[in-house]
């Protein structure tokens, strides 16, 4: 006998069944915090498929914003449909937690940067558990503790021995604001990355370096095997690595007779064009500089105004505009084209030296020769200064037509290398490319030149004047020098109760029991290093930390590196491009090469979100548009401020808040809520059905949507991402249930089949709404303690059970939609043209007219064009 649904009268359910998401969600935050092991990751003898999803730690601030809640949403519901998947899950958070923030809010508000941070910490911990975050806190990291920061000083130690920590003068980026130095990479605009508001100033301090450019080669080509990393973060990073393959070249200065001539070396990408060459030109900070200028008061002042524009360049972060304002100083000197002092030209192998504002001494060797004939920049100067003019490679137009070997000036510069070499001694004739190689042979053979290959990407700065952050572990030594902290002395820890001041370089340099040490060699007096260490180096590794996060022997072990690594999917701002991810991704393969770890990379997948926006500007406390989650919360419940969040626009995405949206999904919700409630005792009744069959009327009708719902929401989590979409489809099946409320009450549709579809609905719920799908899941089975919903198998599609069976194809007659047909889905072509013609609302359309042509898409469109 068929089972038939009976509904709960409407008015018990307005009294009974409202949607009460606070106390929904209160019942269940409370019964998830009783089980510790709810979201754990099975150790290394779990059989399941590993999965490692990971959203970038947050910086603990005191409160988390939108940009937050997005980011842990996506990776949360992508976390939560992997374990119903069957994968063992690790899905950990943690605090990047030391940082400049915490000492600016010990100067505001007198209180010391740990109390500060670990008030914070505890605050954001609760608002994530508040929003229902999947996440197995018994791995949670905070980077300011020792048991962390003891192995940053460790890591270093390891990068001291092997040569990649080292330690000299250099012109620094420095913000007043927060009196340290900058990393290139953090200077934004020329301003401070976190006071948008500051210029950031050049000094010259001694500093502490990592080599990163010892991976230079490598960082660059394991982009190639980043195929699931977002172009645009692998465009970003070649362009910063900036890899220039070229040669170095001596030109040999005049000096007066008995005294050794110096030399300019210079790295030039086209060594081909070396014959055109019309002068040397110096960064002003060229070392070169000072002794060709000699003490010449008229050069001196007129260099140091070149210094003075590349200063104000950089710190307005406009260092480009060099290239629209050059200006440079001939020094009266002159040095020697080798390649045209071998060719017997000594006359024209004399080229003057200049100092110019658009050399930097940042890039090559900061001296150039420059080509006029073909560098657009050189160009323009040889114009402004009237200097000569060669030209040494045919430009094309002149290589492609016949005769003629003297080009017109309308066709200079000419940079292209698909041409011929002339005015070039014994190397004219040949091309360019071929040139290249033949003569950076011949520097080489003569003892003036060699190949070479130079980066945009310097080394990594690290040393910081600040006080929270990680401490240096060298020691300065008067008979010893530089001496390593030895490791079983680790971790140095910062002392507490420091004046934070921002004057006076470290605050640690005030704190004599931390500054005076003895030297681990020889036992003397020695100095404790006073420098921090850059936080980013803290947010270089934090991840494999998650993999063994208690373990007090190492910074992990290496076969929990290897269960878990690499990861399966990172998710966070493209802001992280440069900074984090190339750091990260330098520090894996110096963690491969110490044998901690087996990967090349971090991260297999990389995920970029959009930023949250409202009324179209980015969400600031300045422009009073900042959106409390917590607010949210709970005005509309965490579930639908988590999957407005996911549904507002696509992940990848700007997306402009909304509180209306938000509270138009706390009204679906409340739909499904209702809809659920009122079916679910006939259908605990019920038995749950078998293998669907195909079935007439409304049982199929519910039957397809059911199935083209699963699928949709499933193919978008395996392929796109575009959970918009996801969601969108999760409410059609909505309203397709509730339209097909009448035909389910009158037992149309087996009790079965609709326990089935509740069922299916509240696991399609669960990665986006897990609140409520946990409440309709236990609702559904009738008593608590069910097993949970989380690792309950994710729902599985049939094809043939999705396929419509009808579809509805428009007619276009001219280009315009003038009728609709529904035709079955597996029409042919000709019945398909046939039924188009002999629509009633088509034909009229075409009266007096002629069919001129018919183009049918099959079950897509049928376009007539008719005159």
């Amino acid at each position: 006998m068929e089972t038939r649904v009976t509904p709960e009268p409407r008015n018990v359910e307005a009294r009974e069944t409202r949607y009460d998401a606070r106390a929904i969600e209160a019942k269940w935050s409370a019964r998830w915090r009783e089980n510790p092991d709810l979201y754990a990751a099975g150790g290394g003898k779990s059989t399941r498929p590993k999965y490692y999803v990971l959203e970038m730690l947050p910086y603990p601030s005191g409160v988390l914003h939108m940009g937050h809640v997005r980011n842990y949403s996506i990776g949360d519901a992508l976390a939560r449909y992997m374990w119903m998947n069957g994968y063992n899950v690790l899905h950990p958070m943690g605090w990047d937690s030391f940082g400049l923030p915490a000492e600016n809010a010990a100067l505001k508000a007198g209180v010391q940067p740990r109390q500060w941070t670990l008030g914070n910490i505890a605050h954001m911990r609760e608002q994530m558990r508040r929003l229902g975050f999947a996440y197995d806190w018994s791995r949670e990291v905070t980077t300011c503790l020792p048991e962390y920061y003891r192995w940053n000083q460790w890591f270093f130690l390891k990068l001291y021995e092997r040569g990649l920590a080292y330690r000299r003068m250099s012109r620094v980026n420095w913000c007043p604001e927060c009196a340290t130095v900058l990393a290139n990479e953090q200077v934004v605009g020329g301003r401070c990355w976190r006071h948008e508001e500051t210029v950031v100033e050049q000094r010259e301090l001694e500093q502490w370096f990592v080599r990163t450019t010892q991976y230079a080669d490598e960082l660059l080509n394991g982009l190639e095997e980043l195929d699931g990393w977002p172009e645009k973060v692998r465009t970003m990073q070649r362009n910063w690595i900036g890899r220039s393959e070229g040669a170095l070249v001596d030109f040999r200065l005049e000096a007066p007779a008995g005294r050794n001539a110096e030399k300019a070396t210079v790295f030039t990408t086209r060594i081909d064009t070396i014959f055109g060459a019309t002068s040397i030109q110096l960064a002003p900070e060229h070392p070169l500089v000072a002794p060709l200028i000699g003490n010449d008061p008229a050069l001196l002042a007129q260099v140091e105004e070149l210094l003075a524009e590349q200063r104000r360049a950089r710190e307005a972060g406009d260092i480009g505009k060099l290239d629209t304002t050059k200006h440079g100083v001939f020094t009266g000197k002159y040095a020697i084209n080798p390649f045209l002092e071998a060719a017997g030209q000594a006359e024209a192998a004399r080229m003057p030296i200049w100092v110019a504002n658009y050399i930097l001494m940042d890039y090559g060797t900061g001296a150039i020769m420059s080509v006029p004939g073909h560098d657009e920049r050189d160009y323009e100067f040889a114009r402004k200064y009237d200097l000569p003019i060669k030209v040494v490679i045919l430009p094309r137009k002149q290589n492609d037509a016949a005769g003629g070997h003297e080009p017109h000036e309308s066709l200079l510069p000419y940079a292209g290398t698909e041409s011929l070499l002339i005015n070039s001694g014994e190397f004219s004739g040949l091309a360019c490319r071929e040139a290249m190689q033949e003569m950076t042979r011949y520097a080489a053979e003569r003892g003036f030149g060699k190949a070479s290959i130079t980066y945009r990407l310097k080394d990594w700065g690290i040393s910081r004047q600040r006080y929270w952050g990680t401490p240096i572990p060298m020691l300065y030594c008067e008979r010893c020098g530089i001496v390593p902290v030895p490791e079983d002395q680790l971790p140095v820890l910062l002392p507490e109760n420091v004046e934070i001041t921002q004057s006076g370089g470290s605050p640690l340099g005030r704190v004599p029991e931390f500054v005076n040490a003895t030297c681990a060699k020889c036992g003397g007096r020695a100095r404790r290093e006073t420098d921090t260490m850059d936080t980013f180096v803290d947010s270089s590794w934090y991840f494999y930390r998650y993999t063994d996060a208690r373990n007090s022997e190492q910074p992990f072990a290496a076969e929990a590196a290897r269960q878990w690594f690499p990861i399966d999917q990172y998710i966070g701002g493209v802001e992280h491009a440069i900074l984090h991810l190339i750091y990260s991704r330098f520090w894996t393969k110096f963690m491969r090469d110490l044998g901690l770890v087996a990967n090349d990379e971090p991260a297999v997948r990389m995920f970029t979100q959009g930023m949250v926006i409202k009324g179209g500007a980015k969400m600031s406390k300045s422009l009073g548009n900042v959106v409390s989650p917590d607010e949210m919360a709970d005005r509309y419940g965490a579930d639908s401020t988590r999957m407005y969040a996911l549904f507002a626009a696509p992940p990848d995405r700007d997306l402009d808040w909304q509180d209306a949206g938000v509270e138009g999904i706390h009204r679906f919700l409340g739909r499904v809520y209702r809809f659920v409630m009122r079916y679910a005792a006939a259908g605990r009744r019920a038995q749950e059905s078998e293998a669907p069959t195909l079935a007439p009327n409304g049982s199929r009708r519910l039957e397809r949507k059911l199935h083209q719902t699963i699928q949709r929401v499933t193919q978008d989590f395996a392929g796109r991402w575009h959970f918009n979409t996801s969601i969108a489809a999760i409410m059609e099946l909505v309203n397709e249930l509730q339209d097909l409320e009448p035909q389910i009450a009158a037992g149309e549709i087996p009790a079965p089949q609709v326990a089935d579809a509740q069922r299916k609905l509240v696991l399609l719920l669960a990665p986006f709404a897990p609140y409520l799908a946990h409440e309709l899941w236990e609702t559904l089975a009738g008593e608590p303690g069910i097993p949970d919903l989380l690792r309950h198998p994710w729902p599985v599609f049939r094809e043939e059970l999705a396929r419509e069976e009808e579809l509805e194809v428009p007619v276009q007659i001219n280009g315009k939609i003038r009728g609709r047909i529904t035709v079955a889905a597996n029409i042919g072509e000709e019945e398909l043209r046939e039924a188009a013609l002999g629509d009633e609302k088509v034909r009229a359309a075409l009266e007096g007219k002629q069919v001129v042509k018919v183009i049918v898409v099959p079950v897509k469109l049928v376009s007539i064009v008719a005159k």
